[in-house]
């Protein structure tokens, strides 16, 4: 079992999922369940996450460092720059879709990653926990769905 926050958070019970999103519901117990389901990966600024038409295999969540969202040849511009409690590749755990992005890392980066595996196995082993990420899922996709629609319908009127 392993505690992915520094020293300090675990003497305050204070997990470093806690400050993400998808995991903000969670206890104490679920987050030492969750550990044995996850894993830390570190990358080095410029270093590749995820590429473009890769399959999508995981979530990430980040825990220290940037990473920049970025279409195919279009680097200099990021559709999107994550820094910590962010999560991105979400997707990765619900279908076989090849990535629409690629992911990189802006500086060093600390990443928790549960992959699609893991995260089946997490709902065949603990439904309760794993029923609770797939509503926060939902949750955040249905709130980045009315977004985009939002900025879709505001491009519209000022045309």
């Amino acid at each position: 079992m392993k505690w992915l926050g520094g020293k300090g958070d675990v003497a305050k019970g204070e997990h470093q999922l806690a400050k993400t999103e998808l995991f903000r519901d969670l206890s104490k117990r679920d987050f030492r369940v969750i550990d044995a389901f996850v894993q830390e990966r570190h990358f080095m600024a410029g270093e590749v996450i995820f590429d473009a038409g890769e399959d999508g295999q995981a979530l990430y969540v980040v825990i220290s460092g940037k990473v920049a969202i970025c279409l195919p040849e279009r680097f200099a511009t990021p559709l999107a720059e994550l820094s910590a409690g962010d999560f991105f590749g979400e997707l990765g755990l619900l279908d076989d879709s090849p990535r629409s992005a690629q992911a990189r890392a802006l500086e060093p980066v600390v990443l928790v990653v549960l992959s699609r595996t893991d995260f089946e196995r997490l709902m065949n082993s603990h439904a309760r926990i794993a029923s609770r990420i797939a509503l926060q899922l939902a949750r955040h996709m249905g709130l980045r769905l009315r977004q985009m629609l939002a900025a879709s319908s505001n491009g519209k009127d000022s045309s």
